[in-house]
């Protein structure tokens, strides 16, 4: 079944550009390659930069849709919205932030943490993975660079403010993919990346409080760092962005995020024939 959009004929071919959280960018950039290729009216481009790049970009005009994980900071709305033009959210789907630790750590017995646990070793106060049941090797933590609205979400449920200071951090990465990569290639690491990043099974998942972030436990809140997707444009979304969102809310948008490991805005998809 196709998607169809109707539009002028003066917009054929017009580009809108997406950008924000490397963390949603896959589920946009899985979307943005079926929609471009079900019409030929628009052309989406996805990048990269962290969700508050997102959020400046659309401000600045560089770009239709901001990707963010993570709920707008009140000081973004206040800079930035006018009684004229306020930011315009929408929910494309949902995720969580998962723990992941090298293959060393996971095989000699840690495969689950407390919020305290994690919090402890982001604060710099547990340094050693002895002091939690593994290996006399000290903890190399990884966490995310400023801007990035998985950083934001950690250090608000973990540590208990977006501003808090986590000493214990050894390296910060840039994208999620960085750190997975940096503790597939470490014996003493532990890191958090988003959802789709641990779908392929080659990552040393472990739970939280006793939870581990299944698609279940996720959409039920029980996992403590489940979270939403979103796609946020400054006023209303012009035609072209209006068109993207409308896709990835599809059922056939929606069905494309299962297939591919992401976790779909709405819980039950209803039959293409009901729709």
């Amino acid at each position: 079944m196709f998607f169809l959009i109707t539009v002028p004929v003066e917009a054929r071919g017009q580009s809108i550009r997406v950008s924000g959280s490397s963390t949603v960018m896959p589920l946009a950039e899985i979307s943005a390659e079926e929609f471009n290729i079900l019409q030929n009216d628009y052309r989406v481009i996805v990048d990269s930069g962290g969700s508050g790049v997102g959020i400046v970009n659309v401000v600045e005009g560089r770009s239709a849709i901001a990707m963010t994980s993570r709920e707008l900071h009140l000081v973004e709305r206040q800079r930035y919205e006018t009684p004229k033009k306020r930011f315009n959210v929408t929910t494309v789907g949902y995720d969580a932030i998962c723990l992941i630790v090298s293959r060393e750590v996971y095989n000699s017995g840690v495969t689950n943490l407390t919020k305290e646990e994690v919090r402890r070793i982001y604060s710099g106060s547990i340094s050693n993975w002895k002091e939690l049941g593994g290996p006399d090797r000290g903890i190399f933590a990884i966490g995310r660079k400023p801007g990035s609205g998985t950083r934001d979400t950690f250090d608000e449920i973990i540590m208990g403010s977006r501003e808090s200071e986590t000493p214990g951090v050894r390296y910060e990465a840039a994208e999620s993919a960085e750190i997975k990569t940096a503790i597939q290639k470490s014996d003493n690491a532990i890191g958090y990346v988003g959802y789709s990043y641990i779908m392929r099974g080659d990552s040393n998942v472990i739970s939280l409080d006793g939870v581990p972030p299944s698609i279940e436990n996720i959409k039920n809140g029980s996992y403590p760092l489940s979270r939403e997707f979103y796609f946020i444009t400054l006023g209303r979304p012009s035609q072209g962005a209006q068109a993207f969102i409308d896709f990835v809310l599809s059922a056939e948008g929606q069905r494309i995020a299962i297939e591919n490991g992401f976790i779909p805005a709405f819980l039950q998809i209803p039959p293409l024939e009901a729709l």
